[in-house]
C-alpha cells in the first residue's frame, strides 16, 4: 500500500516500522473473512482492512476524529487477521502505533477515562485485585448482574506446591488476576511439572506482564512493567533456569514480544530478546516431555477453547488439543474454533455489548458437542466464558493434574 507519512508522523519513534507495515498490506480483504467484529457489524471500518486504512490516513496527516478512535477501540487485537493474511501484515504492532497517535489527538470522554484508569489501577495489582474479588464475593447478591458475572462461580483452592528442588528448573509468571480468579492453576502446573522432574521457581518480584497498561494505551507504563519483570527474572536465568513458563496465553504472547518492543532500549534490548526466547507457554514445555510417565488414562468429554493469544499470537493452535487427546481425553469438535470469545483482556469491560455477543456465539459452538467441561489456556477467556453461568470452564492443566494417579 503506497504510503506517504506526514511531517509530524515521520518523527514518531516507530515511524519506519509503521510505514513498512502499511506498505506490506495489499488491501486484498482476506482478513475481513475471519475478523470477529466485521462479522458482527458488517462495517468495512470495523475490519482489519478498514482499520489499516484509517491508520494510514492518520499517519498521512488527515483529521483524526472520535469515530476513528471508536473503530480502533472495537478491535479485539485477536490477531486472527494475521493468521489469515497472505502478505504477512504485522497488524497488531500497526494497531498499537495507530492507537497511540489517535489517543494523543482525540481526548476521551470522562467516563471512558475513568474506566480505563480504574482498570489500570486495579487489574495489574494482585493484592488489590484479590481484595476486590473477595469483597465482591461477600456482597455478590447485592451487585448488578454485569459485575456478578465477572466473579468466579467456583473457586478451586490452590493445593500445596511441591517443595523438593529438582535439578531442572523453570521460572513461572504468577500473573495479576489468575491468583484470585483461578488460584489452583499455577499450583496444578507446578505439580504436573514436578512429576516430570522439573521444579517451578516463582518470582514474587515479577508482577503483571504489562499487557493491561500497554493495551489501554499507557504504553510507557506497560514497558516499565516489562523492564521490572526482566530484572526480577534475570538472576534465575543466570542460575540456569530452562524457561519462563506462562499458564496464561495472553501474558505469554506479550512476553514473547518484549524483545521487539524493547529493541531500541540500549539498557534492556539484549535482555528482553533473551527473555522472549525463553518464554514458553505451558504446553510448549509439556509436549516435549515423556508424558507417559504421568500414568494418566483419562476419558472425560471435553471441549477446548483455544485462546486467540495461543493460536494467533503464539501460533500454537492444536498443541493443547493434541496433548489432551494423547492423554486420553475425549475432545469434542468445536465449529469456528478460530474465532475470538470476546474476552480480549479488558475488552469485555470497555466493549461489553460486542463482547457478550462473541461470548454467546463461542459458547454455542463449544457446547454443540455436549462436553462435560470446557477448558482453555488463558484466565481472561476462562473467567469470561464461565461468567455466562453455563458449562463450567477451567484451565486445561487442572484436568490433567486431577487425573494424576
Amino acid at each position: 500500500m503506497q504510503t506517504t507519512l506526514s511531517e509530524s508522523a515521520s518523527h514518531l519513534p516507530r515511524a519506519a516500522e509503521a510505514e513498512s507495515i502499511l506498505r506490506t498490506c495489499v488491501h486484498c480483504g482476506f482478513c475481513n473473512a475471519t475478523c470477529p467484529t466485521y462479522q458482527l457489524l458488517g462495517d468495512e471500518l470495523d475490519g482489519p482492512r478498514g482499520r489499516i486504512y484509517l491508520i494510514k490516513q492518520v499517519l498521512e496527516g488527515n483529521d483524526v476524529t472520535q469515530k476513528t478512535q471508536q473503530h480502533l477501540d472495537r478491535c479485539l487485537s485477536c490477531r486472527n487477521c494475521e493468521t489469515t493474511c497472505p502478505s504477512g501484515v504485522d497488524y497488531h504492532n500497526l494497531l498499537d502505533i495507530g492507537r497511540a497517535v489517535v489517543d494523543a489527538a482525540v481526548p476521551r470522554p470522562l467516563g471512558q477515562r475513568l474506566l480505563r484508569e480504574g482498570l489500570r489501577q486495579t487489574v495489574p495489582h494482585p493484592d488489590l485485585f484479590k481484595s476486590l474479588v473477595n469483597s465482591g464475593q461477600v456482597f455478590r447478591a447485592l451487585l448488578p448482574g454485569t459485575l456478578q458475572s465477572k466473579l468466579p462461580r467456583n473457586v478451586y483452592p490452590a493445593k500445596p506446591r511441591p517443595t523438593t528442588l529438582r535439578e531442572r528448573q523453570v521460572l513461572m509468571l504468577e500473573g495479576c488476576v489468575q491468583p484470585s480468579l483461578s488460584p489452583n492453576t499455577n499450583a496444578a502446573a507446578a505439580r504436573v511439572l514436578d512429576r516430570l522432574g522439573i521444579s517451578v521457581i516463582a518470582s514474587r518480584e515479577a508482577g503483571c506482564c504489562g499487557a493491561v497498561d500497554y493495551h489501554l494505551n499507557a504504553q510507557a507504563a506497560g514497558l516499565d512493567r516489562a523492564r521490572r519483570n526482566i530484572d526480577a527474572w534475570w538472576p534465575g536465568i543466570e542460575k540456569g533456569a530452562e524457561a519462563i513458563v506462562q499458564t496464561a496465553s495472553g501474558c505469554g504472547a506479550f512476553i514473547k514480544d518484549y524483545g521487539h518492543l524493547l529493541a531500541s532500549d540500549p539498557a534492556y534490548a539484549d535482555k528482553a530478546k533473551k527473555i522472549s526466547e525463553l518464554a514458553r507457554d505451558l504446553v510448549e514445555v509439556l509436549r516435549d516431555e515423556p508424558l507417559e510417565k504421568l500414568g494418566i488414562h483419562a476419558s472425560q468429554r471435553v471441549a477446548f477453547h483455544c485462546p486467540c493469544t495461543l493460536q494467533h499470537g503464539q501460533k500454537l493452535g492444536g498443541a493443547v488439543e493434541a496433548l489432551l487427546t494423547g492423554l486420553g481425553f475425549n475432545l469434542t469438535s468445536v465449529p469456528d474454533g478460530h474465532l475470538c470469545c470476546g474476552s480480549a483482556g479488558t475488552y469485555s469491560l470497555t466493549q461489553p455489548e460486542l463482547s457478550r455477543q462473541l461470548r454467546d456465539n463461542k459458547l454455542n459452538a463449544l457446547e454443540s458437542g455436549h462436553p462435560e467441561v470446557i477448558v482453555t489456556a488463558n484466565i481472561g477467556c476462562q473467567s469470561h466464558l464461565d461468567g455466562a453461568g453455563r458449562t463450567p470452564v477451567r484451565h486445561w492443566i487442572e484436568l490433567v493434574e486431577a487425573a494424576l494417579p
